[in-house]
């Protein structure tokens, strides 16, 4: 009975002793490394990836500013009148179109008649002034009359022809013809014409309204020569130099990229905003631009070459960056390893890469990353 317990005994120990060979023997499983990813040749193909490597570009430095469409000042004009007046006829609208020349306004008043009715009695009286001086010029001449009589005679001619041009120039800028007056024809009214092509921007004044010499009736705007008027801040402008290159849009009636050249560069700062007035001549002048309009631009400053990739090549989880890296390539995909990037300047499809010397002479997926981004985000792993 002795002897079963011990063969018992020496039976367990035995099976203890192949079960703890047998565990100490057994293949540990492999831990995968975070920063490594693998992805089967049929995803890769499906989600249309590529290859490709880290290239020089060439990258702008801008200044972002704000503005307005606008126009030259010899562009825009107010219209006023030199004399008060009645308002009798009006047959414009806002937005008309106007070429120079062209009857705008017409006003009435009772001091226009008085006007030419002086310059009328000037002019009459100057024929007899001037053939009195004539004759006591000649008496004095011939030392009949005396230098007295010759010298006021003088003083009275050029007195009264002094006035005589003045009223004879009032007139004529009033738009009243002095030839029309000598020959009896006398006018209530004046014509206001357009100084200028382009169109009405503003009417100020209706029928029967009273305007002095000092109101506006109404103004005008010649669209031919349309540029961009910005606003640059102090800081940034000593960077803005004639000729430089001007994109701008118009975010309240289009997303289309416009393009204008730096044309003037102010040389007074505004002591309230601090700011500087650029002009940007526009050089795709066929677009039917409103004066006002508000554009938000940029203005190239520099160029730059730096080491660059494409902006789907970065992929962005968790507050930081990082591209993928090709490890090696087996015949049922890829392996990867995630890299991380410092990022700078940006275009519209390239991004400045500040540490590039870990991707030199590498391969790495450059398209189809979209799926990845949307993994990493989400905390997958391939």
């Amino acid at each position: 009975m002795k002897s079963l317990y011990i063969l018992a005994a020496l039976l367990l120990l035995f099976t203890a002793c192949g079960q703890t060979e047998k565990s100490t023997t057994e293949p540990a499983a492999t831990v995968p490394h975070e920063d490594e990813i693998t992805i089967s040749t049929v995803q890769f193909e499906n989600e249309g990836m590529t290859l490709g490597n880290i290239s020089e570009q060439v990258f702008n430095e801008r200044v972002t500013v704000n503005g307005l469409i606008d126009v030259p000042p010899q562009h825009k004009t107010r219209v006023s009148t030199f004399m008060g007046g009645y308002i009798t006829k009006t047959p414009l609208l806002v937005g008309d179109k106007v070429t120079k020349g062209q009857l705008l306004v017409s006003l009435e008043n009772t001091a226009y008649v008085a006007l030419q009715q002086e310059f009328l009695e000037v002019a009459e009286q100057l024929s007899y002034l001037k053939n009195e001086y004539t004759r006591q010029k000649t008496l004095f001449d011939e030392k009949i009359t005396s230098e007295k009589n010759y010298l006021k005679a003088e003083s009275t001619y050029k007195s009264n022809l002094a006035l005589y041009n003045g009223l004879y120039k009032k007139l004529t800028m009033l738009g009243i013809n002095p030839k029309a007056i000598l020959a009896g024809n006398i006018t209530p009214t004046i014509n206001i014409y357009a100084p200028m092509s382009g169109f009405v921007s503003n009417i100020h004044v209706s029928a029967g309204e009273y305007v002095s010499d000092s109101d506006v009736i109404m103004e005008l705007v010649n669209t031919a020569e349309v540029h961009v008027a910005l606003s640059v801040f102090e800081k940034d402008i000593m960077e803005i130099k004639k000729g430089q290159k001007i994109v701008f849009s118009i975010p309240e009636a289009s997303q289309k990229k416009y393009e204008a050249e730096v044309h003037v560069v102010g040389t007074t700062i505004n002591e309230t905003t601090r700011r500087v007035p650029v002009l940007g001549k526009i050089t795709n002048s066929e677009t039917n631009y409103i004066i006002g309009m508000f554009v938000e631009a940029e203005i190239f400053t520099n160029q730059i070459s730096a080491m660059a990739l494409p902006n789907e090549a970065i992929i962005e989880a968790n507050s930081s960056q990082y591209v993928l890296v090709l490890k090696a390539q087996t015949p049922n995909g890829f392996e990867f390893k995630k890299t991380a990037v410092k990022t700078g300047k940006k275009t519209e499809d390239f991004t400045e890469i500040q540490n590039p010397e870990n991707l030199i002479n590498q391969q790495l997926i450059i398209t189809g990353t979209a799926m990845l981004l949307n993994e990493s985000e989400g905390g997958h792993s391939h």
